[in-house]
Parts: structure tokens; C-alpha cells; sequence
């Protein structure tokens, strides 16, 4: 990106220090930004955004300000609807920045991230060039409506099918599984992701059909893999009523027997979300798949508050690190130390680790040095068909060197 490129940028700079505003005036200045606006207070710039006359693409805002701080500052920003990106501007200490980078986020703000005091140009330009890509990855979470009716009449249709996402060890580069991923053949819209039919599934009642659909199409794609060499497992989510279905361990072993795979290459993931809802049967479910030899993978670890207890209860056979640990890590000490642990708790326990989200170099050797066993994300590979899974892993491994 060039000087250029922040031709059309309108900033506001919120902080009560006047050589602070000026600083930052002249940083944005310097690398090509012509509209600042700034801002002496939280609520002067409440009052300037909801004027008619002045758009903000970008805020830069302190967060140590009195009257009113930068947190409510933001939550307010949230509740009024302001569209713009936010860099947070302070000289706290990075532990801090973090946790309001992660409350900005969850007020479903587009953080592009902190600018730590004394504020360097390089960052300052560095975090305004991901501005242009906020809105784009906005568009692509948005799907257009669909009924349930719509969606029932794609399940009757078998529809539904399983996208792959290969797992590779951090030590050696090889594949060693793969997750399935519901994707919706639309007959008119293409290719589906998650979002625009997940929700309406689950709240109309259809997940089993979805999830037994996923299962036997999974293991169909198993038994051609290992059919042309690769013989690798593959990790299907369950949902919580399978999980509540008595018959779910046998109906399972005849998905297997009827394509002529071992128990062990599906690995049954589940969230712990999920599995602290009626524990009893949950935890009789459980314990019967891995006495017929299913694996159990606990999915999105350390995002709830029950982690620890499923784990000392629960015969899990691996433990999946949630991506929002994973992003940002090599960066950011605090989560270094929650991944180093969370391997570590593993291996006591004699789980397999898995960090998901892997979206650059700099996580694969996160997560490698932290000692964790396998890497899924996008700096991998996007999910593919089933059936590009065996071209892709050929060349895959014909030129590994990460």
C-alpha cells in the first residue's frame, strides 16, 4: 500500500493530551491521510460523530481519559452504531490493551489493533492498511436469508456435504487427518459456508439430520482414501442431540462397518459447551464410543468455564486449542503462556494437541515451539472437496519444508 492508498481516509484522534493529538496529527499526515479530526475528550467525540457533516472511516483513541475512559467510550461508539475501524492509542501495559482490543471485538467493533505509547509511524501505517480489508471479510460473513423450509428440502435433497481441512504434524509436515466441514450445494447460490444455515438448523430441530448425513459422507470419503494409500482419521462434530441418542454408539459402528473402516479413523469432536448438557448421559455416551474404539476430541478448548473438569472426567482421546488463542500468539505473551500450558496439560494427561486457526508462519512456529503435536488453519489449506484431498496432500508433502 502507498501514501496514496490513504487519500480518501477521514480519521479521529480522541485524547485528552493536546501534544499526543498533535503527534498523531502529524504521523497520519506524514503518511498521506488528509482529513484528521481530533477530539479532547470521549464525549467531543460523541458529539462530532453524530453530526451529519463529518464521517469517520478510523478512530484512534486513548484510553486513560477522564470523565469518561476509552472502554465506555467504545461501548458507546458500539450502541450508537458507529461504522468505522479502531486503532487503541495508550501507554498501559500490553496485558491491558489486549483485554480491551477483546471487549472492542465482542461490542463487534473492527479492531485493527493498539498503538503502544510512545507511537512509532511504522505501526501507525502498518495498522491503517488493514482498514481496507475490514469491510471485505465483513461482506463475506453476511449471507442472504434462508428458510427452513429451504433448508429442510436441501437436507431431504442430500445436499449437504463434507468439505476437508487437512491436520498436519508440527514436527514432521505430514498429514495426519482431517476435519469435515458442512457445506450446502445450493442448487442456485453455489457453495454454502456454515454460516448461512447453521443457526436456522439448529433452531428448527435438524441438526441430527445434518450431523448423520456429515458422518456417513465422511467415512464414504475414509474408505476412498484409504483405498488410494492415505490412510488418515477424520474428525466430524457431533451435535448434542446425537450425543443424547442412546442407539449413537451403534448407529455408528454400522456407519463404519458399512464402509469398512475402523472406529479409529473417525474422531468424534465435541465442544465442552456441549458436553456439560445432561451429564450423565453425556458422560454413558462418551464412555461407550471410546470402549468400541471412536476417538473423542474436545473441541474449542479453554473458551468455556468447565475445560478443566470435562477434561479430568471425560475419556478424551485430544484436545483441540481454540484459534482465538492461537492468533496473535507469537506476539502476544499472555496467550503464548495459555497454549504452553494447555500442551502441557495434554501431554499429563496423554492427549494429542491440536492448534486451530494456523493462519501464518509466525503461528505454525508458535505453536511448534510451545511443543504442541498438529496444525489446522488456513496457512495449511482452505477446506477442498473430498475429492482434491488426495491430489493436494501429494504435493503437499512433495515439498513440505515448513
Amino acid at each position: 500500500m502507498t501514501t496514496s492508498d490513504f487519500d480518501a481516509l477521514k480519521v479521529l484522534v480522541v485524547d485528552d493530551d493536546s501534544y499526543q493529538r498533535l503527534v498523531i496529527g502529524k504521523m497520519l499526515s506524514a503518511i498521506g491521510v488528509p482529513t484528521v479530526h481530533f477530539a479532547e475528550s470521549a464525549q467531543r467525540a460523541l458529539v462530532m460523530m453524530g453530526t451529519t457533516d463529518i464521517r469517520v472511516d478510523a478512530l484512534i483513541c486513548d484510553l486513560d481519559m477522564p470523565e469518561m475512559d476509552g472502554m465506555e467510550f467504545l461501548r458507546r461508539v458500539a450502541e450508537q452504531g458507529f461504522e468505522c475501524s479502531v486503532i487503541i492509542l495508550s501507554g498501559k501495559d500490553a496485558n491491558i490493551l489486549r483485554s480491551v482490543e477483546l471487549m472492542a471485538k465482542e461490542y463487534r467493533l473492527a479492531v485493527l489493533g493498539s498503538l503502544e505509547k510512545p507511537a512509532t509511524i511504522g505501526t501507525l501505517r502498518t495498522l491503517l492498511q488493514q482498514h481496507w480489508a475490514r469491510p471485505k471479510a465483513r461482506e463475506r460473513g453476511t449471507q442472504p436469508a434462508l428458510s427452513v423450509d429451504a433448508i429442510r428440502a436441501g437436507l431431504e435433497a442430500g445436499q449437504f456435504e463434507p468439505f476437508f481441512q487437512p491436520k498436519v504434524s508440527l514436527q514432521t509436515g505430514q498429514v495426519c487427518g482431517a476435519e469435515a466441514l458442512a457445506r450446502w450445494r445450493h442448487p442456485e447460490r453455489g457453495i454454502l459456508p456454515p454460516v448461512a444455515f447453521i443457526g436456522p438448523i439448529e433452531e428448527s430441530g435438524q441438526m441430527d439430520g445434518l450431523t448423520w448425513m456429515m458422518l456417513d459422507r465422511s467415512a464414504a470419503w475414509c474408505r476412498r482414501w484409504c483405498d488410494d494409500g492415505l490412510d488418515i482419521p477424520v474428525s466430524v462434530n457431533l451435535s448434542l442431540s446425537s450425543l443424547h441418542d442412546t442407539r449413537l454408539s451403534n448407529r455408528l459402528l454400522d456407519i463404519v462397518n458399512a464402509h469398512r473402516i475402523k472406529p479409529a479413523n473417525l474422531l468424534l469432536e465435541v465442544t465442552e459447551t456441549t458436553a456439560m448438557t445432561d451429564v450423565a448421559r453425556c458422560l454413558e455416551t462418551f464412555s461407550r464410543l471410546r470402549m468400541k474404539g471412536f476417538g473423542l476430541s474436545i473441541d474449542d478448548f479453554g473458551t468455556g468455564f468447565s475445560s478443566l473438569q470435562q477434561l479430568s472426567r471425560i475419556p478424551f482421546t485430544e484436545l483441540k486449542i481454540d484459534q482465538s488463542f492461537v492468533a496473535d500468539a507469537s506476539a502476544q505473551p499472555s496467550l503464548r503462556a495459555v497454549i504452553e500450558s494447555s500442551v502441557q496439560l495434554a501431554k499429563n494427561l496423554g492427549l494429542k494437541t491440536v492448534g486451530e486457526g494456523v493462519e501464518t508462519r509466525d503461528d505454525w512456529l508458535c505453536l511448534k515451539q510451545a511443543g504442541c503435536e498438529i496444525a489446522q488453519g488456513y496457512f495449511i489449506a482452505k477446506p477442498m472437496e473430498g475429492g482434491l484431498l488426495l491430489p493436494w496432500v501429494k504435493e503437499w508433502q512433495s515439498k513440505s519444508s515448513v
